[in-house]
């Protein structure tokens, strides 16, 4: 795995290495590419104002030559919206600064533990009008592609691997945010993602969860 400088604390580098990760540092985008080139980390830590090539360019480098990495880039806010469009849906994601040490770990053994998923399931998943790619993140609903954040996708990847059945907000929290979160943080999720796919395939068990419907 590879960290920019400024991400690769004392703090994250403990974390992660207290878990049996192996984490590198480089200092530019020339730095990234060969890392990628070289070593295949099992995940990248891109910031997007590293001196070098433009990151926009680093990016797409990254996803050509090694389309089964995953990234998750570090941005600062103004620089987000442009930032989306070059993300793949379940396969990367994205953190503004400043951040947290522990939001950044916590992400970080998220994208590697969906990483080892998806190469379990099957990549297709049907669902009614609704086909999510979970290999390359794509999402139809009703014939027409919807652009899903990293977040609302992994959102929705926890609930099609229960269809038609209630799922807690405890177990969606673990599984999207890698640790406990709010009711009201998964109940705001629920909200932006029912507002792409359609009000009427997500049902709300009242103080249980959600279902998942076709």
């Amino acid at each position: 795995m590879a960290l920019p400088p400024n991400a690769a604390s004392a703090s994250v580098l403990r974390s992660l290495r207290s878990e049996g990760v192996r984490v590198s540092s480089v200092s530019d985008g020339i730095g990234v590419l060969d890392a990628v080139r070289s070593g295949e980390p099992a995940l990248l830590v891109l910031d997007v104002e590293l001196p070098g090539p433009d990151q926009a360019a680093v990016l797409a480098a990254v996803h050509s030559e090694a389309p089964n990495i995953p990234v998750i880039a570090v941005t600062p806010r103004e620089r987000r919206a442009g930032l989306l469009g070059q993300l793949r849906g379940d396969r990367d994601d994205y953190l503004l600064r400043p951040f947290a040490v522990d939001e950044l770990s916590a992400r970080i053994r998220l994208r590697l533990r969906l990483g080892a998923a998806t190469a379990q399931t099957i990549p297709i998943v049907r669902m009614g009008d609704l086909t999510v790619d979970t290999e390359f993140g794509e999402v139809i609903v009703d014939g027409q592609p919807v652009a899903l954040s990293p977040t609302e996708f992994s959102l929705l990847v926890a609930l099609l691997a229960e269809p038609g059945a209630v799922v807690s907000h405890e177990k969606l929290a673990k599984q999207v945010w890698s640790e406990p979160a709010s009711a009201n943080l998964v109940q705001v999720y629920i909200s932006y993602l029912r507002r792409k796919i359609g009000p009427e395939r997500i049902r709300t068990v009242r103080g249980v969860g959600y279902i998942l419907e076709g």
